[in-house]
């Protein structure tokens, strides 16, 4: 099946986060890479490299750690919109987009990556559910983390 192995390695994952908080509070904390490890208990690590590229650490419930190097593409405060493309164990783009919403702010996260890391693309097939599910319980944190650093900022 041409392509098959290509799309077992490729995720698209989309998650809308409401917080009680002002838009540019939201946007300024999601900007602040370094800061991520305070707030989002997966980011286990995050070492600015210049003033556009950083590398980050993640582990989530799985027991497996993925490295990525990510370098701003698109940073735009009025428009609420970061963009980051990302090179490492995960090759794609991660995308927040924060706007107001019901006296709150919604960000919306997007990220279109192939995996890299050969322990996860040796298990793709049967690991993929588990990918998913460690995803999602990885942006479950951060939202609740992000929800309580901007309460206690």
């Amino acid at each position: 099946m041409p392509g098959w192995s290509h799309t077992l390695h490729r995720y698209r994952f989309r998650s809308e986060w409401r917080l009680p908080a002002p838009p540019a509070a939201v946007f300024a904390a999601l900007a602040d890479a370094e800061a991520y490890p305070h707030w989002w208990p997966q980011v286990r690590q995050v070492v600015r490299v210049d003033e556009y590229t950083g590398t980050a650490r993640f582990r989530s419930l799985l027991p497996y750690v993925l490295t990525v190097t990510a370098t701003g593409t698109r940073r735009v405060p009025d428009a609420g919109v970061l963009e980051f493309v990302v090179r490492g164990d995960l090759e794609g783009f991660v995308r927040w987009t924060v706007a107001a919403s019901g006296g709150g702010t919604r960000a919306v996260f997007e990220q279109e990556v192939v995996v890299r890391k050969p322990s996860m693309r040796r298990f793709a097939l049967p690991g993929r559910p588990l990918f998913v599910v460690n995803h999602t319980l990885m942006m479950r944190a951060g939202r609740r983390g992000l929800a309580s650093w901007l309460a206690h900022g």
